[in-house]
């Protein structure tokens, strides 16, 4: 069968770039297609090229809204030329891809969406009424009707689960970094962080607190002043998860990276206000810890820090995570391989 897949963000990538391996040494033909917004580009290049697998950018997700919306159309035209020269049997995106639902019903095939942010409204309603099927962890938050699956698992499995990420400790000696004694400030944007550290007064002050307990570093994805230069690292983007590994504590704004840490055995710390499903269920179920108070948020921090067991607990808690959830990718690859059947085996 021809399967195309499309993303729009670096998640989406990594949720489905072990599937697509996967159905291509099974004998399917497989192609990516890209619509490239912070690192997305430069990671999918990489594997498809180490797996030649085909791909193609189709556009480009960045700027303000109505720079995005205005992008759409050409990003449409682009996935629709695409897939006219490909005929694909089955089209597959990620969180809310309205360029896939829309292009499957162009073109009269079927679209599957993986969906996690049950928050995100205009995306659902510019993607789900032309979706064929879409499927959700089970923690999500709405139900969608008979279109809609749900599957005990965390998109984070799909390339986190011990079958597909390996640790490699090399990235450590690379940046001069301790095992496991590692603090990390995972930020999207300069704004991000100056809200982390405005209510303590001086944002240098509360990275000299953490700096009694490890070594703190920040992985930013926007350029901070001079004063940070210390604390900031050059990590390849394709390395995060390997630094994620080997931390004993993160902090960050991104549900993604919450996630991601929580699932690699690494404290994490939420410092976003909305709360999505999957959040909540690794909030009350897995050790997540969700705060916005910046204050409460360090408090914390130093209150866990202080404990000599934390990795150990937090290692436990992800082999708790893996006995309880499924392998994701394999569940993804088996709702592809029967996307004319009704039932989808995990």
């Amino acid at each position: 069968m021809k399967v195309l897949f499309n993303v729009d963000h670096p998640a989406k990538f990594h949720l489905f770039k072990n599937a697509m391996k996967i159905l291509k040494d099974r004998g399917n033909e497989v192609i990516l297609t890209i619509v490239d917004k912070e690192v997305t580009l430069n990671l999918a290049e990489k594997f498809c090229k180490h797996y030649t697998i085909d791909y193609k950018l189709i556009g480009r997700n960045s700027g303000n809204l109505t720079k995005k919306a205005f992008n759409v159309p050409s990003i449409e035209f682009n996935l629709l030329k695409t897939a006219l020269n490909f005929k694909p049997d089955l089209l597959v995106g990620g969180c809310g891809d309205p360029y896939v639902a829309h292009v499957s019903k162009m073109i009269n095939r079927p679209s599957f969406i993986f969906d996690t942010n049950d928050q995100a409204k205009l995306q659902h309603k510019l993607s789900f009424p032309f979706a064929t099927r879409i499927f959700t962890p089970s923690s999500y938050l709405l139900n969608l009707g008979k279109k809609h699956t749900k599957y005990e698992g965390f998109h984070e499995l799909a390339y986190l689960h011990p079958d597909y990420f390996k640790p490699d400790n090399a990235i450590l000696d690379y940046l001069n970094l301790p095992k496991n004694d590692i603090i990390l400030l995972r930020l999207v944007s300069w704004n991000a962080f100056h809200d982390v550290g405005k209510k303590s007064g001086n944002i240098l002050e509360y990275l000299s607190e953490l700096e009694k307990y490890g070594t703190v570093v920040i992985s930013s994805e926007s350029k901070l002043t001079s004063e940070f230069d210390k604390y900031c690292i050059p990590l390849p983007p394709e390395r995060l998860h390997d630094v994620l590994y080997y931390s004993k504590m993160a902090l960050g704004e991104g549900a993604t990276t919450a996630s991601e840490c929580t699932i690699l055995g690494t404290q994490s710390i939420y410092t976003n206000p909305i709360k999505l499903g999957y959040i909540k269920e690794l909030e009350t179920k897995y050790g997540l810890i969700n705060l916005s108070n910046t204050e409460l948020t360090l408090k914390h921090m130093l209150d866990m820090l202080e404990n000599n067991s934390l990795k150990k607990q937090s290692m436990d808690i992800r082999k708790k995570i893996l006995d309880e959830k499924i392998d994701v990718t394999k569940f993804i690859c088996n709702g592809i391989e029967n996307y004319e059947t009704d039932s989808v085996e995990y």
